[in-house]
Parts: C-alpha cells; sequence; structure tokens
C-alpha cells in the first residue's frame, strides 16, 4: 500500500509539472504545510486539492474517459512505445524507463536467469513493471506469456493436456475450469497477459502446431476455445484471478499448403494458405467471431500468408474483416520479429503492417529499430497520427480493464495455490477424458489391479515427453523437467499385483509371462515448425518394442503420446489394446485411472485418424483408419 501510495504521489506531481499555466488553468500550488529550512523536515503528503487527480488516473471514471484523457496528454515518442512489445531478455528496466515500452513478453523458456520460481517470477516482472511507472505519466506495462496448457514456462506448475486433447473431452465446463487455474497460477507471478488459447482450424496434421488446436473442426474449435478464453479472463479482467486472453493465430493456421513455407526448414507452418475467400470464412474465420463476441481484447496474427500475402500484411483480413466486419475493438499483436517478414525493406514492412491494422509489434530484439522507423513513418506521413491513436487508444483500453494502473505490481496471494493438490487433480480429471480408446480387443481394458504387468517403452517414465513442447522450453525437453507423475509412476500407485518396467521390453529373465504388456512410445517433444513432419508412421524400433513385448505377455496394452494421429495400420493387429494419450502434461495418474477402471473411456478423436500418409491433407481420400468423433467405451 505504501509503494503504491508514494507512486500515485510521484504521478501526480509529474503530471502537474507537465501542465502549463493558463488563465483558466494555473499551476497547482505548493503543497501546504512545507516550509523552506535548511534543517530536515517531515514529508507530508500532497492532499487532493494542491494536485488535481487527473482523469485517467480516477478509477471512478469509464475507461473510455480515461483512456481519452491519457492519450491526450501523450508524445508521439509514448504512444509509439506503446506499440513496442520486447522480449525480456533483450531489454533491461532501464531501457523500458527510456523509451516508455508499452509491452515486456517471455517467450518459450523465458523465465528469470536467477531461478524459475513464482518468486523470482513475480519480481522479474515488478522490476519491468518499476521503470514503466518512472516515466511521466506512469502508464504500466503489460507482460505476457504463452501459457497455453497451464503456466508451462513455471517449473512445477499445474501442466494440463495440450489443446488436442482437451479437443477429445468435448467438455467445454472443463476447459473453462482449466482456463480459470491457468489464470491463477500465471497472474500470481505478475503476469496478467496470456498468448492464447489457439483457434486455429487444422487440415494437416503434419503440421507441428497440430496438438496446440482443439481440433478439425471449426464448430468445436469454436466451443471449446472460447470455453478456454472466458475461463482465463474470468467476469473481471481486473482481479488477481484472470488474465487477458489472445485467441490465436489469426487466421488459417494449420490451412497451409505442404511445401510453401520459407522459414528454416519448416514445411507448413508459417506456409501459405491456398484457398479462396468462401473457404477461409466458411471454416477458419468462425472461431473469431465467436471469441469477439465473448470479449476477446487481444488476437495474435498469424505468420502465415494467404495466396501469397502475409497475413500481417492483409488489410482486407485484419482493418475490414476482423476489426470492421467482425466488430473487434481490441488490439491487434503481431507474432514473434513477424513484420520483418513482409519484406526485405523494414521501413516497407513496418508501414504495411501498421496500416494494415497490427497495433502493437512483437519485436523480440532490436526494439530501436522498430521505434525509430516509426517516428520517421510518421514524420513522412506514410502513418498517420490517427492511426497510432487508434492503435494506442486499443492497447491501454486494455490495460485499463486489467486494472494495471490501480495494481500494477504482481499480486503473489495465490503462489501458494500453484502446482496444488487441488489444481492437479482437475490436471488428472483432464487427462483421463482426453483419452480416446482406439482398439480393445478381448476385453483387454479395464485391466485388473491384481494382474501382473510388464511396463515397456522409454517414454513410460518422462514427464517431459508426455508433457510435450511448450513446457519449460519452447522445445520441451524429455526428462524429469518438472514435477508430475509419470505413466510408469501412476501405473505402479494402482496396481496392486506385481509391475516391472524395462525401457527396451527386455523381460526374458522374467517368468512366467505377465498378464498384461503395456507399451508406451510415441513422439519426442517439439514446437511449431520443428515439428512438421513428412512421415507419421511408428519407427521400425517401435514396432519391433511391441512385437517383443507380446512375446512375453498374455495381452498388449499400447499407449501414443503423441501431438496428432500416428499411422499405426500396421501395428493395430500386434497389441490388443490402443490408447491414444495425445500429451497428457504433468497428471498422469489420469491414464492409469482409465486403464484400470477408476474412470470410463469418454474421449472421442478430434481428428480424422488417417490410414497412411496417402490421406493428408485431411479429406485427400480413402477410408480413414478412424472417423472424426470416433471413440470406445470399455463396454465395448
Amino acid at each position: 500500500m505504501y509503494k503504491r501510495m508514494v507512486l500515485l504521489i510521484v504521478l501526480l506531481t509529474a503530471v502537474a509539472c507537465q501542465q502549463q499555466p493558463t488563465a483558466t488553468n494555473p499551476l497547482p500550488t505548493a503543497p501546504t504545510g512545507v516550509v523552506p529550512t535548511s534543517e530536515p523536515t517531515a514529508v507530508v503528503e500532497p492532499t487532493p486539492s494542491a494536485v488535481p487527480i487527473p482523469a485517467y488516473l480516477n478509477p471512478e471514471l469509464p475507461t473510455a474517459a480515461r483512456v481519452e484523457d491519457l492519450l491526450g496528454r501523450m508524445t508521439l515518442e509514448e504512444k509509439i512505445g506503446q506499440m513496442t512489445l520486447v522480449e525480456k531478455n533483450s531489454i533491461q528496466p532501464t531501457a523500458v524507463t527510456t523509451y516508455y515500452i508499452g509491452g515486456i513478453l517471455s517467450g518459450g523458456g523465458g523465465y528469470p536467469h536467477d531461478g524459475n520460481t513464482p518468486e523470482r517470477w513475480a519480481a522479474m516482472v515488478d522490476s519491468y513493471q518499476e521503470a514503466a511507472l518512472a516515466t511521466p505519466l506512469g502508464i504500466p506495462i503489460i507482460y505476457g506469456v504463452d501459457a497455453v496448457h497451464g503456466h508451462n514456462n513455471l517449473k512445477n506448475a499445474t501442466i494440463f493436456p495440450h489443446n488436442i486433447g482437451l479437443g477429445a473431452t468435448r467438455n467445454p465446463e472443463l476447459l473453462r475450469q482449466i482456463g480459470q487455474i491457468t489464470a491463477v497460477e500465471t497472474r500470481a507471478t505478475g503476469i496478467p497477459w496470456n498468448y492464447a488459447p489457439v483457434i486455429a482450424v487444422p487440415q494437416d496434421i503434419r503440421w507441428g502446431r497440430t496438438y496446440e488446436a482443439f481440433s478439425e473442426n471449426s464448430d468445436l474449435v469454436s466451443e471449446l476455445g472460447v470455453a478456454l478464453m472466458q475461463g482465463l479472463q474470468g467476469e473481471d479482467l481486473a482481479t488477481s484471478t484472470a488474465v487477458l486472453a489472445t485467441p490465436k493465430h489469426y487466421i488459417g493456421d494449420g490451412g497451409t499448403a505442404w511445401g510453401t513455407s520459407t522459414t528454416e526448414d519448416y514445411r507448413l507452418d508459417q506456409g501459405d494458405m491456398q484457398v479462396d475467400e468462401a473457404t477461409l470464412r466458411a471454416l477458419h474465420l468462425p472461431p473469431y467471431q465467436a471469441a469477439i463476441d465473448a470479449g476477446a481484447q487481444s488476437i495474435m496474427v498469424s505468420f502465415s500468408s494467404w495466396n501469397g500475402t502475409k497475413m500481417h500484411a492483409q488489410k482486407f483480413l485484419l482493418h475490414d474483416v476482423l476489426k470492421g466486419e467482425l466488430g473487434f475493438t481490441g488490439f491487434l499483436v503481431s507474432d514473434w520479429q513477424a513484420i520483418d517478414q513482409i519484406s526485405p525493406n523494414y521501413y516497407n514492412a513496418v508501414v504495411t503492417s501498421i496500416n494494415a491494422g497490427v497495433d502493437m509489434n512483437m519485436v523480440p530484439y532490436d526494439y530501436l529499430r522498430f521505434i525509430n522507423t516509426m517516428r520517421t513513418a510518421v514524420e513522412n506521413g506514410d502513418i498517420t497520427t490517427a492511426r497510432i491513436d487508434d492503435a494506442v487508444r486499443r492497447i491501454l483500453t486494455a490495460k485499463f480493464d486489467l486494472g494495471l494502473f490501480e495494481n500494477p505490481y504482481a499480486d503473489t496471494t495465490n503462489i501458494g495455490l500453484i502446482g496444488s493438490a487441488e489444481h492437479r487433480a482437475l490436471a488428472q480429471e483432464a487427462v483421463s477424458q482426453s483419452l480416446v480408446l482406439l482398439q480393445n480387443e478381448n476385453g483387454t481394458l479395464p485391466l485388473p489391479k491384481d494382474a501382473r504387468i510388464f511396463v515397456a517403452g522409454p517414454f513410460a517414465d518422462d514427464i517431459g515427453v508426455q508433457s510435450g513442447g511448450w513446457t519449460i522450453e519452447w522445445q520441451g525437453k524429455p526428462g524429469n523437467i518438472t514435477e508430475g507423475t509419470t505413466i510408469l509412476e501412476a501405473i505402479e500407485a494402482t496396481a496392486v499385483g506385481e509391475v516391472q518396467f524395462n525401457r527396451f521390453g527386455r523381460f526374458e529373465n522374467f517368468d512366467p509371462p505377465a498378464d498384461v504388456g503395456i507399451v508406451v512410445l510415441g513422439e519426442l517433444p517439439y514446437a511449431e515448425g520443428h515439428g512438421d513432419a513428412a512421415d507419421l508412421s511408428l519407427s521400425a524400433s517401435d514396432v519391433e518394442l511391441i512385437r517383443r513385448v507380446g512375446e512375453h505377455a498374455d495381452k498388449v496394452v499400447v499407449i501414443l503420446l503423441s501431438g496428432r494421429p500416428l499411422i499405426i495400420t500396421d501395428a493395430l493387429p500386434l497389441a490388443d489394446a490402443w490408447v491414444a494419450a495425445w500429451l497428457p502434461g504433468s497428471e498422469g495418474q489420469g491414464v492409469a485411472d482409465n486403464l484400470f477402471g477408476n474412470h470410463p473411456f469418454t474421449g472421442t478423436l478430434p481428428y480424422t485418424w488417417p490410414a497412411s500418409m496417402a490421406q493428408l491433407p485431411l479429406g485427400a481420400g480413402g477410408e480413414p483408419l478412424f472417423p472424426f468423433g470416433y471413440g470406445l467405451t470399455t463396454d465395448n
């Protein structure tokens, strides 16, 4: 409270000093009770009559009035600063003050250098906030992260299943609760802005971001995307249990053509969506309309192109359709250095994107280049002050609605809830609901708890693999990277019979054979274009592992950990039961709950499961191995 009081005094004094004396608006008088003397005197706080409160600092006024008052006080440099979003490793807090920076972000893996703990996160965010509040107008920064399946950059946070698994639940109420918990854990570390949810409608599961999307079906994406967003934002953004959501990436993610990407060795990610306008509107646009109708105030623009033109340059889609036709009144934020891709001429790239409708530019590295380019563009008349004011007005509105002017610093009240048993219990329930039973021959599942069980596979005891990409690090990482329960640990905790584990399936020295062999296999972690894959088939070693375990077990269960359907057609007869577990996150106990009958299988496929690579992209023809919406129960 004392810190905020001092801050208000400083702001009021600074604003007062900026005012010019006129006949109707004389300079405020000096605070009463302060007598000039060479001796130390007690500090007397200014009285309300001494320094009038500017309208933008008055929480009793409507947001729109506060925004207009603040906008009228800002210089061009301050406005451009608000449009600048910088990655935290590229800027020191002092530069936030100097250049009036409006936003700071942590990219994937962007945790504090001095410790990945909630306390260090809060301290880091506050250090940038303190610098922002030291500017003449004291405009707070907005700090953002990709909390795409829980506060996934924070070690020991609750890690939920990735969106592909949540799509299999078809349970919007569950997703609202997941959004609420994610918001609580994220905001407790001082972060009010989340770059989630992904509301793409992927049509080619070779895409490395397939698991970030709920489904190939627009209606399901719309329903679940809105539910998660509402959970994140709550009833009041200004509370300590809410964050600003950011539906992304507008528009056409997952709809790009194979081989059209020009980024690194990517094939689909950041590629070109080669469809007509009718298809774009019918397939990819509905989730954004639903999100806007539900209160979206921030949307991130896609790296992708539409018929050869980068989305960040698409004035028709950004300004005319999104802000005009769909009525989006929030602000558009660019993706990571995405404006640069518009043109090799940086000046032209900036002018094109800002005039197209991008309001805040994510400049992970050279923010001074962007600031100087913006100033030059305004001076040249290539970007109008009206366009600048429109962008800043949108950004400031979100900051006011988040309550950042009244409560700019981290509220750590809920730090004790991060990774709590209550939160993990919901994640465990989400895992159970996300599992899709693909095959269950010979009544294999549920397993009797007293069965003799052999467990094999390199991923059975790996919290990093089961969590996937966007977990602690951008690309994710195998190993014991965060707190949680592996699938092996969950099986051992649930079964009452003998459980033996050998990652290579070497059970020759164990006699008699097992009642059941469980094989856990799938994909190593990846994120974005690094996960683009020309072949989704199981490896020869995976198939051999299933065969090997089958030689030492009466029945075999395969658990697939993957960010998308894999090609398993030829291997299907080698096991009695197959379970698509997707990327379940930190709570592997949810897998064991279904295996042993503590929870029924209720998940259904959010994507069509192809029988071969020839059936990709989706709809390429032929009978799929399993259709969209397929899922067995243990009664089948």
